[in-house]
């Protein structure tokens, strides 16, 4: 391990694409951050129940899982500029088509907004995922891409502070006791008004998302390393299956992204439940993303004395005692506790990552990145069946109790078995892949 104090993270010669490449990281941080208290604000405004709004995410995560691979198969031919030029295009595309949804104030429309908006970003993380751990030496992979990574919270930090101060704060049907119990033409005007609120943080993303590409179509960007003959892809398809320690860290992606979701979404239904309005409920959100921040720093830098198995198992163990706490602890400690998950998550997306894909070759690597990113589908199911269990006493989050706890306290039992995996995951590579070499 002395090693990885000796060899540099970052080259000087591939500094400046790195850095242009570590600049996505933030874009998709603040496309997850913004969406998030998306949940909460077409509840309110749509008035639909825990389940229906979950389609937020089923949409924004599901567009991760459909094209995921066939962006690995387009950059199998093609170079990661390109791949992150349509990434970027239909990010951009996506987000703009919020415009016409709040018009149409229809919730299907906003959704295939989100939808085609993270196909664009299933593009982005499947190339600079791997760009960013084969930019300098094998040994510092992992390391490398929780640098780039880092970048990530910056986003999540910007996006949140998008939507708590210019869509919360703004939502006239946040505003009012019981906006359901309003006659038909009041709340018709407060719907439209609020819909447009939503909308405009999406449009200007839009219109930022396009100044991008210019700027990366102007600029240069090194190709990828593999040249030559391509491997057919159903031997490196052959070939990953039979990968354990990559087929295990697919699952405890999913299982991880799952975990995230759920910690991030409802936190505003945690909120709730002990009387917190959704505005200031923000601000603890804010400080999960600060403690994500955090996290990722301190992580990073012990992965250079830690592997990163052991330190992935460490990690999990501390969030699946948190996670007990927010589902055992009620009131404001149980927030807290709530909030103190995200500082244990911040390590886990770019380390699974890293260690599932350390042992492939640039080849097996542009494929296996695409399950990777599929795996984010995680983030699509499992908020999905948390609201189901939070809608268990109906619409509300403290309709009933379920082992002594509120409905939504309970739900996080979910991110508690995520955790579980997650840590028997780490706690296999140190065993089995790491001791070793140590």
């Amino acid at each position: 391990m002395d090693n990885l104090t000796k060899v540099p993270t970052v080259s000087k010669k591939v500094l400046v694409p790195f850095i242009l490449i570590t600049s996505l990281f933030a874009l998709w941080g603040f496309a997850n951050a913004v969406t998030d208290p998306m949940v909460q604000a077409f509840k309110k405004v749509l008035e639909l129940s825990n389940s229906e709004a979950a389609w937020v995410q089923m949409a924004f995560y599901g567009g991760y899982f459909c094209m995921a691979l066939p962006a690995a198969m387009f950059m199998r031919k093609y170079s990661y500029k390109v791949g992150i030029l349509i990434g970027l295009g239909l990010y951009a595309t996506g987000a703009l088509l919020f415009y016409p949804a709040a018009i149409t104030e229809k919730f299907w429309f906003f959704c295939l907004g989100l939808y085609i908006l993270t196909f664009g970003l299933a593009f982005l993380e499947t190339a600079a995922n791997p760009y960013a751990l084969a930019m300098g030496a094998k040994e510092t992979a992992t390391q490398r891409l929780n640098l780039a990574q880092a970048f990530n919270p910056v986003g999540l930090i910007v996006g949140l502070f998008v939507a708590q101060q210019f869509v919360l704060k703004n939502l006239k049907s946040d505003d009012i006791e019981n906006f359901r119990s309003l006659d038909e033409a009041t709340k018709i005007l407060i719907r439209t008004s609020d819909l447009m609120v939503i909308r405009d943080p999406y449009v200007i993303l839009g219109l930022v998302i396009s100044v991008v590409f210019v700027l990366f179509l102007v600029n240069k960007m090194p190709q990828a390393k593999a040249e030559g003959e391509m491997p057919n892809i159903g031997e490196t398809f052959k070939v990953l299956v039979k990968n354990k320690k990559y087929v295990l860290g697919v699952l405890a992606q999913i299982f991880h992204t799952g975990c995230l979701i759920m910690c991030w979404t409802y936190i505003y239904q945690y909120a709730e439940a002990i009387g917190i309005d959704s505005v200031t409920a923000g601000y603890y959100q804010m400080a999960a993303f600060v403690l994500f921040t955090i996290g990722r720093a301190i992580g990073t830098y012990l992965l250079r004395f830690i592997s990163s198995g052991k330190l992935l198992m460490y990690f999990a163990i501390l969030g699946a005692i948190f996670t007990f706490g927010a589902i055992f602890i009620e009131g404001i400690v149980g927030l807290y506790s709530l909030v103190g998950i995200s500082f244990f998550m911040s390590l886990m997306f770019p380390t699974i990552y890293g260690i599932a894909l350390g042992d492939l070759n640039e080849e097996q690597s542009k494929v296996g990145s695409a399950g990777l990113i599929m795996s984010i589908v995680g983030g699509a199911l499992m908020p999905k069946l948390q609201a189901l269990i939070v809608d268990i006493g109906g619409n509300g989050v403290t309709d009933t109790t379920i082992m002594g706890v509120p409905e939504i306290n309970f739900s996080y039992v979910l991110p508690f078995v995520c955790f579980t995996y997650i840590g028997w995951y780490g706690f296999r590579v140190f065993r089995r892949y790491e001791i070793a070499k140590i």
